[in-house]
């Protein structure tokens, strides 16, 4: 690779670590911020469907292994850093004309480490956004949380349109 096209791709990997750098601290300063001034399973109304929510989440998404004793912080926080670690790698061994894949890897790493980084300072991760309608209230999530969901929706729709490029614009879905 010539010393143009090393400096096009490092600047583009300096951005797109960057968003993942901006999606942690967003991240980190909202669970702060919730965690000093929300009190635990406490609704705090911002409008109808959305309240603010603090709690604690021990295990994986969903709640899921939350009451599990404790060995789920040990396991959940190799896998972060292993999936983190991955991530990373991708990002820097993607072809910088990846753009939209590009784009929803950092998301979803910035998201990766957000959580880790709660994961492993309090053996938690710190959720603050509910989202509900009538009485049915859907998993209460963070900024990482979405910032995971949005990356990985973009990473389909990356799969969905590379799938057409390949095969052709007209061809059936």
């Amino acid at each position: 690779m010539d010393s143009k096209k090393a400096s096009e791709k490092s600047h583009s990997l300096l951005a797109l670590f960057t968003i993942s750098g901006l999606i942690v601290v967003v991240d980190q300063l909202s669970k702060f911020v919730s965690n000093s001034n929300l009190t635990e399973h406490v609704p705090v109304a911002v409008i109808p469907g959305f309240d603010l929510l603090l709690a604690y989440n021990r295990g994986a998404a969903f709640s899921f292994l939350n009451d599990a004793g404790g060995w789920q912080r040990w396991l959940l926080t190799g896998i972060s850093i292993v999936v983190s670690i991955f991530l990373a790698g991708w990002l820097i061994n993607l072809p910088k004309t990846q753009r939209l894949l590009g784009f929803s890897l950092a998301l979803i790493l910035g998201g990766a480490v957000g959580n880790l980084i709660d994961r492993m300072l309090a053996g938690y991760v710190i959720d603050f956004i509910s989202l509900y309608f009538m009485d049915y209230r859907f998993a209460t999530f963070n900024i990482a949380d979405a910032a995971i969901t949005i990356g990985a929706g973009l990473m389909i729709l990356d799969i969905f349109l590379d799938y057409r490029q390949t095969n052709g614009r007209n061809s059936a879905i």
